[in-house]
């Protein structure tokens, strides 16, 4: 279990406390509350940046929590997905989204999802086998090292991801060099995770590694941003 996920579980439970002091009347320990949660909140993010690596397997559960802005839905919509493409997607875990965009993407279509770990892409194909979802292609790998051709890929996209990459610059790079001219990128990002990557950080290395930045929705706490490939 990484050190950001110990800090991130406090400082929910920090978060948990701080709201039942605002209801039972308690301003005192609301107060120290919602400051333990931002200190540790902030320690989470730090511990991140210092030790970034992949969520546990063992915390698979917390990926079918609603998704809230990041749903399916709106991803499919930021990402404009069209039957037949060929996609790629980055940290796919347990396929909360892998799913719901294979399907998006009818049967002569393709999703090509990569994982650092097998346990967690076992447990994707296990979920896509019950429902009858046959155009995933699975594999383990690193991000920074894609095992696919250059100009291969129609789009890709990865939520909550990036941050948990020890070479961001390199995962950006090996994205652009997988896209096709025009190909789009889609990255999703939240505060609340430990391994948030600000829109600011999140644009300035996309551009450096050969993206064009088109738009963004939601706000500098939660949001998708979507680039093309130059």
């Amino acid at each position: 279990m990484r050190p950001q996920d110990w800090a991130f579980f406090a400082a929910a439970g920090a978060a948990v406390f701080t709201i039942a002091a605002a209801i039972a009347g308690a301003p005192a320990g609301a107060i120290g509350g919602f400051a333990m949660t931002a200190a540790v909140g902030w320690a989470s993010h730090a511990l991140s940046r210092r030790y970034p690596g992949p969520m546990s397997h063992m915390f698979w559960w917390g990926l079918l929590w609603p998704r809230g802005f990041h749903s399916s839905h709106r991803l499919r919509e930021v990402l404009q997905l069209c039957s037949g493409e060929r996609i790629f997607e980055l940290g796919p875990g347990i396929g909360a989204h892998a799913l719901p965009v294979a399907v998006s993407l009818g049967p002569d279509g393709r999703l090509e999802v990569l994982d650092m770990q097998r346990p967690m892409i076992d447990h994707l194909v296990r979920r896509a086998a019950k429902a009858h979802i046959s155009n995933i292609a699975p594999a383990v790998g690193d991000g920074r090292r894609l095992p696919y051709a250059s100009a291969s890929f129609d789009g890709a996209y990865m939520i909550d991801v990036l941050g948990e990459t020890s070479d961001q610059p390199a995962v950006l790079r090996e994205l652009r060099r997988i896209l096709r001219p025009e190909g789009r990128l889609v990255v999703g990002e939240h505060v609340l995770d430990p391994d948030f990557v600000s829109f600011r950080s999140l644009k300035k290395r996309a551009e450096t590694a050969g993206f064009t930045f088109e738009r963004r929705s939601g706000t500098s706490f939660v949001y998708f941003a979507r680039f093309r490939a130059t």
